[in-house]
């Protein structure tokens, strides 16, 4: 008969990965979901600038487009990491 040794118990971990501030980050983030759903539904005929930003390459031609919004990307993702940073600093 084989012995089965310590080496193959599970791994016991001093931490969990799930506790009360995992659930908060996860609520910010549907409640984040949800402002941008409804600010989508309700402010369409508002947003067409997004992805026609000057910087923003787009490409068109009778059977293809192309579009590469650089821009808007950028401007995404400074807004993005000032939001992120408030939140962790006041969380």
């Amino acid at each position: 008969m084989y012995e089965i040794n310590s080496f193959y118990q599970p791994l016991q971990y001093e931490y969990s990965i799930m506790n009360q501030v995992t659930g908060k980050y996860i609520v910010l983030i549907g409640l984040g979901m949800v402002v941008l759903g409804a600010m989508v539904y309700f402010f369409h005929n508002k947003l067409h600038w997004i992805g026609r930003l000057p910087g923003d390459i787009r490409v068109e031609r009778e059977n293809f487009r192309f579009y590469f919004p650089v821009t808007t990307m950028i401007l995404f993702s400074i807004l993005l990491t000032i939001i992120i940073r408030l939140v962790r600093k006041f969380l």
